[in-house]
């Protein structure tokens, strides 16, 4: 389903038993610092080079399951399609329909470039430490770790906002996931009964058998979910279109250029769509052929070609089809009394819902395998807090939820919050550190130059769209 927020779950299923844990100070850092030199001494070096120079990580990788690149472009691709496509139309309803058009390839290209800068990083900071591979906190740990010492000062502790931000990433997905499916079971009561029912008593209905997703321990066990889940929202995005494409679409009524305060909204919810760096590193670490994941012809640039122009089409078409009455799901604008429509909300709905325990895992992987689990100590009753933990994770994001169930907001929120930090700022720091002592003269200049144009966009991104999203969650909260 979604981005990693969509559908890290779709990644994480089919790999229930590779899948890396995007931890603080992993095993991967610990051998990296058994590797090289460690922050003390580092400080007095200007670099820390292997010892061996030929160094190809890639020949070292013992991966149990490799997967091929068709694999790995089909993981990507259900990576970034679920919740994040369907909220595009109304993401071009802030934009307005030229703007969303060149704006989200733009996001697109700034996207890739980063996912780019993030792959090199890892590359070469894992010939460094001569290891074979690294996820995305240790590699921010240890590319701080080599760069100026300003940054080494702040390594130790870059795992941890790393993390923070992939839980609260994760977290809000699981929101998301919640209003949406509340929201589409509310629709079709609505239309079948004759109601209005509340959205938020839809929550409550579905609560407890979301715990008890949640409760499977295994992902092994959650598997066939997802590749059912799989199989419905393919089904229902063809369905999807039909409705679009069924009457021609006009731009008659409809905003070319929308207005530049709800331009923050529609980057929040681009970047949620488009993003998934949760799963890049995983993903390009488990291949049989890693080298083929970059490159002009690579798979990133394929599969990223491929998602952004699904994401405009669906963007651009759909509102032009439903204009502004387009609402935070074009499932919701469908027609309320065809059967077809219907089965196509609850198509989606049922598939959300049960891949609910993949989107929910790495907040819960975090939260206990890091911190709680760790404190707890060899207790006996150890298996009923980690339950615990699984309910109040849970809890949280349906509390949530009930609070503010807005579809819209929640994406532009969250997707400004964390994916502008994640996805932009991040890898253009890591960038920097990585190469610090590597580059001089003009290289350097670029180096800095574009690099902190990437960070700046980020920290916009994340400031003005989390206040945006914020302030408008506010102005409904309170009507």
């Amino acid at each position: 389903m979604s981005k990693n927020g969509h559908s890290n779950a779709g990644f994480v299923s089919d790999h229930a038993d590779t899948v890396q844990k995007p931890m603080g100070k992993t095993h991967s850092l610990e051998l990296a610092e058994k590797g090289g030199s460690n922050n003390s001494s580092s400080s007095k070096n200007k670099a820390i080079v292997a010892k061996d120079p030929d160094y190809n990580p890639y020949q070292h990788r013992d991966v149990e399951h490799p997967t091929t690149n068709s694999e790995t472009l089909f993981h990507l691709l259900k990576g970034s399609l679920g919740t994040g496509i369907l909220a595009m139309p109304n993401a071009f309803r802030n934009s307005g329909y030229i703007t969303g058009s060149i704006g989200t390839i733009v996001i697109g290209f700034i996207c890739t470039y980063c996912i780019h800068q993030l792959v090199k990083a890892e590359f070469e900071l894992c010939r460094r430490k001569k290891i074979p591979s690294m996820n995305y906190p240790a590699v921010a740990e240890t590319a701080l770790g080599e760069g100026p010492g300003f940054f080494r000062a702040c390594a130790p502790y870059i795992g941890t906002v790393v993390n923070t931000f992939l839980l609260i990433y994760q977290l809000g997905t699981c929101c998301v996931y919640v209003v949406f499916v509340a929201s589409n079971i509310k629709a079709i009561v609505d239309a079948v009964g004759d109601t209005n029912i509340d959205v938020r008593l839809c929550m409550i209905i579905i609560l407890l058998p979301l715990i008890l997703i949640n409760w499977v321990r295994n992902l092994k066990y959650l598997a066939p979910f997802s590749t059912l889940a799989n199989a419905i929202t393919m089904v229902s995005f063809g369905i999807i279109c039909y409705y679009i494409f069924r009457e021609p679409v006009s731009t008659e009524g409809k905003d070319a250029f929308g207005k530049p305060e709800n331009f923050p909204l529609f980057f929040g919810t681009v970047l949620f769509a488009l993003e998934a760096i949760g799963v890049i590193l995983p993903l390009e670490n488990e291949m049989k052929t890693p080298q083929k994941f970059g490159g002009n012809c690579g798979v990133l640039n394929v599969s990223m070609v491929l998602i952004v122009f699904l994401y405009v089409g669906m963007g651009l078409f759909g509102y032009l089809n439903y204009g502004n009455a387009v609402l935070g799901s074009i499932t919701l604008n469908m027609p309320e009394h065809e059967l077809l429509s219907q089965c196509v909300k609850g198509m989606l709905a049922f598939a959300i819902y049960i891949t609910h325990g993949l989107a929910c895992y790495v907040a819960i992987d975090i939260t206990w395998n890091d911190y709680v689990g760790k404190r707890l100590g060899p207790q006996r009753n150890k298996l009923l807090w980690e339950y615990a933990v699984r309910t109040i994770l849970v809890l949280m994001t349906f509390l949530l939820a009930v609070a503010i169930p807005n579809l819209e907001l929640f994406i532009s929120l969250f997707g400004a919050l964390c994916l502008s930090a994640l996805g932009l700022a991040f890898p253009a720091l890591i960038q920097i550190c990585t190469h610090w002592y590597e580059t001089k003269g003009l290289r350097k200049a670029w180096l800095l130059l574009s690099n902190f144009v990437l960070i700046i966009v980020g920290i916009l991104g994340l400031v003005i769209g989390t206040y945006t999203s914020l302030k408008e969650i506010v102005l409904t909260f309170s009507e």
